[in-house]
């Protein structure tokens, strides 16, 4: 048996969970010396409670070795073909615990995939990987497939606020002062792993948003059809609403999926944040 897992940082829905058989590891959020499971033990509405009472962001960590160890020993013991997604290598070494994990277990069937990517950025790789694995398809070829989705795969989201990034010490104060005072709210990207900003949007969050969807149109015109996610972090209904009804009136997707964030996400991008993640047909 093929066994998809996934770190939580993959933003995966419940259901969509249960469906496709994903399994999550979940990274750690440190509130100064009290530490949670992400997806477990606390929520993104409680980390938002807290980092505005006290003035910080959390701290997130990668998982522990013993309980990676833990959470991999069931798989090993059934004898099963292991895929593990983790967040960028370049944001976290969840990747490296992994695989020191199966090293530990001396298995040498865990197959540790860098997704270069966050949030559903990891969730797309993760969902074509678990369709494969249903269909019975070999190891070998699912990790073929992927390695040609990873650098295709088009994450960006726009942020409400830079405070929660200026907290995690992601921006200065300068530039978090200045961007809030002009009420900016910047477009983030993942490139080769790694985030930058992007264009710089001014105005309501609602008209924000609808203006950094439809900058996307192109792209989405040529992306793969199967589905397209909206991702957010506590965003309002109507703004959601709105955005599904943009991709809709595309009739390109055959899914769009809604998904919020988890605990790590909102940790460093504070609420009322959105994203549009889809797999770029442009990209090479």
């Amino acid at each position: 048996m093929v066994q998809i897992i996934a770190d939580s940082t993959c933003d995966l829905s419940q259901d969509l969970l249960e469906k496709y058989n994903v399994k999550i590891l979940p990274l750690m959020i440190n509130l100064e010396d009290d530490s949670f499971k992400d997806g477990l033990e606390i929520s993104p509405d409680e980390i938002y409670q807290w980092s505005d009472k006290v003035g910080k962001t959390p701290k997130t960590a990668c998982p522990s070795l013993g309980d990676t160890i833990d959470f991999l020993t069931p798989f090993v013991e059934r004898g099963d073909d292991i895929i593990f997604f983790g967040i960028s290598e370049a944001m976290s070494t969840t990747c490296g615990v992994v695989r020191l994990a199966a090293e530990n277990l001396d298995y040498d069937k865990v197959w540790v995939i860098d997704s270069m990517n966050l949030s559903t950025g990891i969730g797309l790789q993760v969902l074509r990987a678990a369709e494969m694995a249903k269909e019975g398809i070999a190891v070998n070829e699912i990790i073929s497939e992927i390695n040609s989705i990873v650098p295709k795969v088009s994450a960006s989201f726009v942020v409400d606020t830079l405070t929660y990034l200026y907290r995690g010490g992601r921006c200065s104060a300068v530039t978090s002062l200045l961007a809030n005072t002009l009420k900016l709210k910047p477009k983030i990207i993942v490139v080769d792993g790694k985030m930058d900003v992007g264009k710089k949007y001014r105005g309501n969050m609602k008209s924000v948003i609808l203006k950094y969807a439809k900058d996307l149109e192109e792209d989405l015109l040529s992306a793969d059809k199967k589905r397209v996610f909206i991702t957010h972090s506590g965003c309002s209904e109507e703004i959601i609403e709105e955005v599904h009804n943009y991709l809709k009136s595309l009739n390109r997707f055959e899914e769009i999926l809604i998904t919020r964030a988890g605990g790590v996400i909102s940790s460093h991008c504070g609420p009322n944040t959105l994203g549009v993640l889809f797999i770029n047909g442009n990209k090479a």
